[in-house]
C-alpha cells in the first residue's frame, strides 16, 4: 500500500512538472509577442501545476480534495476567458 502512495506522489510531481514546463513555454511566447493570450495560458498552466501536487503534499484523503478543484476550475476559466477575449477582438491588435 505504501508503494502505491509513493508512486501516486511521484506521478503527481511529474504531471506538475509538465504543467510548469508548459507555463514556461507560454511565458516565453508571451515575451516574444506580448500577446495576452499566451500570458493567460501561462497563468492557467501555472495554476494547474500548483494544484496537481497539493492533495499529496497536504495528505488529503479523496473526500477532502474538493477545494483543490476550485483552483483547477479557475485555471480553466482563465483559459476560456482568454480565448473569448481573443475572439472578440477579431482582427484588431
Amino acid at each position: 500500500m505504501r508503494e502505491a502512495a509513493e508512486l501516486h506522489g511521484f506521478i503527481n510531481g511529474a504531471v506538475a512538472m509538465g504543467y510548469v514546463v508548459a507555463a514556461l513555454f507560454f511565458l516565453s511566447f508571451w515575451r516574444k509577442t506580448r500577446d495576452a493570450l499566451f500570458l493567460a495560458f501561462a497563468g492557467a498552466f501555472l495554476l494547474l501545476g500548483l494544484a496537481q501536487p497539493l492533495p499529496t503534499l497536504l495528505g488529503l484523503p479523496d473526500e477532502q480534495q474538493a477545494p483543490i478543484y476550485l483552483v483547477r476550475l479557475a485555471a480553466f476559466l482563465l483559459i476560456i476567458w482568454a480565448i473569448l477575449r481573443k475572439n472578440m477582438q477579431g482582427g484588431r491588435r
